[in-house]
């Protein structure tokens, strides 16, 4: 049987990675074998371009370019992490997919839609997410945390953008999920870690664990 997809998308500081690493612990600890990834990265060549891309060498080159290097590192993703893993049968957990080209090169850096859905065909294909969390938090939370989380380290490509595009970040991700309800569930990233968690628990249980429970 094939194996389960779900990505965390929000902006900055919203608890992405943190509650992308917790779902993976919970479901090894039900003996259910799971990847727990990345973008930009999550493969060897991709870890490249995401250094590249987050070093902010790219911005100059305009978001075109970032969003052909996004393309890039996504498809080296696919096909060397995420497609093997779920052929074997294995869960896939990703901190950022396609929602956040969508939003960050699509919605604020204006890229033409029809170029971002066009490289979407040819890296992701069919292979998208079975369940999308997004984690939503105020900007000013979500960089407090942020800046919190680096300590002394320089802020990185996207981290260092002023407060509105992040706000404009936050209504860019909340409108994809308005317009994909099926797949996008929007988590209140406000409320204490174990919430949040357990909400997150209680969506992937009704969703996708009682699904495989109840296949013949």
């Amino acid at each position: 049987m094939r194996g389960k997809f779900i990505t965390f998308e929000g902006g900055e500081g919203s608890g992405k990675s943190t509650h992308a690493s917790m779902l993976a612990q919970r479901l090894k600890a039900l003996d259910i074998d799971c990847v727990l990834t990345r973008e930009p990265g999550g493969s060897t060549g991709a870890e490249i371009v995401r250094h590249i891309i987050l070093s902010g060498i790219a911005k100059p080159l305009g978001a075109e370019t970032e969003t052909i290097l996004f393309a890039a590192a996504r498809d080296d993703h696919v096909r060397m992490t995420i497609e093997p893993a779920l052929a074997a049968g294995k869960w896939v957990i990703s901190d950022r997919f396609i929602d956040s080209t969508r939003v960050y090169q699509g919605a604020l850096g204006k890229v033409d839609m029809k170029l971002i859905r066009s490289l979407e065909r040819v890296t992701v294909g069919a292979t998208m997410p079975d369940l999308t969390f997004v984690l939503d938090v105020p900007t000013i939370v979500g960089l407090a945390r942020a800046k919190s989380r680096r300590g002394s380290g320089a802020a990185d490509r996207f981290e260092s953008e002023s407060t509105e595009y992040h706000d404009d970040l936050r209504r860019g991700f909340l409108v994809l999920a308005e317009r994909e309800p099926k797949r996008i569930v929007v988590i209140d990233g406000r409320a204490p870690r174990d919430v949040v968690a357990e909400k997150i628990w209680d969506t992937v249980e009704s969703r996708l664990l009682g699904a495989e429970t109840a296949a013949p």
